[in-house]
């Protein structure tokens, strides 16, 4: 018989002690043991004392007595986390009430290196990085601030009819922060993202994370006393036809004027001054008689001056409209939020006494469109979404959200965090699964978001330009989708350009704008020196709250009221205590699909936790 040898455990890492001499075999009593002095363990003597140790060993059986060894090491963990607790809550509340931290977490995101073929992984930066301006993809960085910087314009002086504001930043300061980098002093200096939750195989999807906000009052007085200068670009007008003439065979419309590819290449040429198609290319102004038509009284409301407004749209009564939660007074009194809707939607609204004579829904100011010049519904979206400078042309920012979300966080907060903050002027989140365009057409012709054609030509016409494949080569840009359901932006020259040719590309090609945007921005970065704030989608997911399309909410079943699920319980509960079985029924046999559905109605009621 082959002799084996036997160990004991030492050490942190479960090695074995040989015990045999020799390290194994047999001796000649055909493996028997062989008797070994026991090894010693030194231990420090017990800080105890001799009465101590008595009431230890007095009070130890006694405590396995009733609990036996598996409750003690339980009861043992839950003090340690509490005491944890404690101490985590401790510790966070010693940072004081000045910034306000809403706490939602995400985590990282795999996807391929279409460059270099590899897997990668996007790990969500550290605040503290994406301040200092460094994105972390994969193991390569580098540096946003080291690359592009706005330059500091001249004094403006500030118009008779603003408001004063206590000291703000001005833009003329050379001691302002660069774009991607957060002021000496600021109270979220010193924020840095938590770390992610762990796995929750019953959470899918994307999720919320933590963000920085100062007080309404903080936010409202760093708002810059001037205008941001707007690189190259200084007088943008725009081409005004009353009988546009079709000249090429390409998805182009009459609202949008025809523009000819050979005018689609000079509009990216940035010029000191340029005269661009940017729809509304008839009547007099936009509003009026140019198939987007506004009420006269509205088109005077809209032509005032405002320092922040906020808009939406609903088109062919496609969502609900969703009341802002979290708005504070200032921003009750000072920003305007308007939603447009076609004459389809109004007439919904009115039959279910949702709108009345007032034009008004909660903070709503009700903008009825007339003669929309798209049969799409999506398309007539756009509009608004991206011509605001046109439709508000005396407004200085503006926040666009989409007709199917809530605004949960103040506007003035939310501009602070992302633009002024950031030293930006133009503000969109990026996908927060997809950063290839490539991969993005894909996903949209697997989901059915538009037909497969149009989207293959689109690609196919952007990939003749030069387009490729997204790679860690185009840092510090971290993306080319964006989640393009929230735009913040300055409404400077920069900017109404970028989004006049947004637009084209959308009046051009398909509705799903985030198939063009990469093209448009890229062909504008590489004239002039400006660059766009593509921040976390998680981060948009902590200030707006997604609900779903009508088509999907009509589909669900009702949820039932207090009485009979009271009295579904009581005949459910048997005398007994028992619960009696349930016989399926319909909500029983609902698709995985609809119970997922369900489930995020459910967690968007969820409000905001600050600490």
């Amino acid at each position: 018989m082959t002799g084996v040898s036997f160990g004991i455990r030492t050490g942190s890492y479960g090695s074995l002690q040989q015990l045999s001499n020799g390290g194994g075999g047999g001796g000649g009593g055909g493996g028997a043991l062989q008797n070994h002095a026991a090894p010693v363990l030194l231990r420090k003597p017990s800080k105890l004392g001799l009465s101590g140790y008595r009431e230890k060993e007095k009070f130890l059986p006694f405590v396995r007595r009733y609990l036996g060894r598996k409750r003690v090491a339980m009861v043992l963990l839950v003090a340690l986390a509490l005491l944890v607790f404690v101490f985590g809550s401790f510790t966070v509340n010693k940072e004081g009430s000045g910034p306000i931290i809403d706490q939602y977490t995400e985590s990282m995101i795999p996807f391929v290196d279409k460059g270099t073929g590899h897997a990668v992984v996007m790990h969500l930066p550290r605040v503290e990085d994406r301040q200092k301006g460094r994105g972390s993809l994969g193991r390569k960085t580098a540096s946003r601030s080291g690359g592009r910087s706005r330059a500091q314009p001249p004094p403006v002086p500030a118009r008779s009819h603003r408001r004063a504001r206590p000291h703000p930043p001005s833009r003329s300061d050379p001691t302002s922060p660069k774009p991607g980098s957060v002021p000496m002093g600021h109270q979220c200096k010193k924020f840095a993202f938590p770390p992610p939750p762990p796995a929750d195989g019953k959470r899918i999807g994307p999720r919320p994370c933590p963000v920085c906000y100062v007080p309404v009052e903080q936010a409202i007085a760093s708002m810059p006393s001037s205008p941001a200068i707007s690189p190259v670009l200084r007088n943008l007008t725009y081409i005004h036809d009353e009988d546009p003439v079709k000249s090429e065979q390409h998805g182009v419309s009459d609202f949008g004027g025809y523009p000819s590819l050979t005018e689609r290449d000079d509009s990216f040429d940035i010029k000191e001054s340029m005269r661009v198609h940017c729809g509304f290319v008839k009547g007099h102004k936009p509003g009026h008689q140019t198939g987007f038509d506004i009420d006269e009284a509205d088109l005077e409301e809209m032509e005032q001056y405002h320092d922040v407004i906020v808009a939406s749209a609903i088109f062919g009564n496609y969502d609900i409209i969703q009341e802002p939660r979290n708005i504070s007074e200032a921003a009750k009194k000072n920003i305007p939020f308007f939603m447009f809707i076609d004459e389809e939607t109004e007439a919904y609204m009115q039959n279910s006494s949702v709108l009345n004579s007032s034009r008004r829904v909660g903070l709503w100011k009700i903008i009825v469109v007339h003669n929309i010049p798209y049969a799409d519904a999506r398309r007539n979206g756009k509009i608004p979404k991206l011509l605001l400078h046109r439709l508000f042309p005396n407004v200085h920012y503006s926040i666009w959200v989409d007709g199917k979300l809530q605004l949960v966080v103040d506007p003035y907060q939310i501009l602070e965090r992302f633009l002024w903050r950031e030293n930006a002027s133009f503000a969109i989140s990026r996908h927060y699964r997809r950063f290839d365009v490539f991969e993005e057409a894909e996903a949209n012709k697997a989901a059915g978001k538009y037909d497969n054609a149009s989207i293959d030509s689109q690609i196919e016409f952007y990939k003749r330009e030069g387009l490729t494949p997204y790679s860690v080569a185009k840092l510090p840009i971290t993306s080319d989708v964006p989640e393009g359901c929230v735009i913040m932006r300055e409404h400077i020259p920069i900017t109404n350009l970028f989004t006049c040719l947004w637009f084209n590309e959308v009046d051009r090609f398909t509705a799903r704008d985030q198939l063009s945007f990469s093209t448009v921005r890229d062909k504008i970065m590489a004239k002039a020196d400006w660059s766009i704030n593509m921040f976390l989608d998680c981060e948009r997911r902590n200030f707006v709250i997604q609900a779903y399309h009508r088509d999907l909410l009509e589909q669900m079943p009702p949820p039932a009221s207090p009485a009979i699920r009271a009295r579904l319980s009581s005949t459910i509960i048997s005398t007994s205590g028992r619960r009696a079985p349930v016989k399926k029924g319909i909500s029983s046999k609902r698709s995985k699909s609809d119970r997922r559905r369900h489930r995020k109605v459910t967690a968007g009621t969820r409000d905001r936790s600050s600490f």
